[in-house]
């Protein structure tokens, strides 16, 4: 699995939806590398498809709620950042939609949903844990 303790925040529900999230993009990696043919993947790629969209949205704003709470000053950058991947998922879904099964439509999909969630945990997430230990923030405040 993807998924490393240094991307903890020690943040109970964020961390576990964390690794829900490597745990899914690691699977969705693991379909599209298989060597079964396209009409075989379809359903494990909708599928995903399907998670990302409603997941993605869930744990962002859990996400977004926990750096509001704890007065997090990058927030708003945080949040835009956010946005971003949201319009991405989407944009992707409606293209793979409309072209119907496009197999490398969603092999750049893949690749680019495991580089930004490890460069995006990996840096902008830890920012948020480094503020909340720097203010004495409980992992569950």
């Amino acid at each position: 699995m993807l998924w490393k303790d240094k991307y903890e925040l020690g943040v109970p529900l964020i961390d576990t939806q964390h690794r829900e999230l490597f745990q899914r993009v690691d699977a969705f990696l693991q379909t599209l590398r298989e060597s079964s043919s396209w009409e075989e993947k379809v359903q494990r790629v909708n599928e995903t498809l399907e998670f990302m969209n409603g997941y993605v949205v869930e744990h962002f704003h859990d996400e977004e709620i926990y750096q509001k709470k704890i007065g997090y000053p990058g927030y708003e950058a945080h949040r835009k950042i956010h946005a971003e991947m949201v319009r991405y998922v989407l944009q992707v879904t409606a293209e793979y939609k409309q072209k119907g099964f496009d197999q490398q439509l969603m092999q750049q999909f893949a690749g680019k949903l495991l580089a930004w969630l490890i460069n995006h945990v990996a840096a902008e997430d830890q920012r948020i844990a480094a503020y909340a230990i720097e203010r004495g923030a409980e992992a569950d405040d």
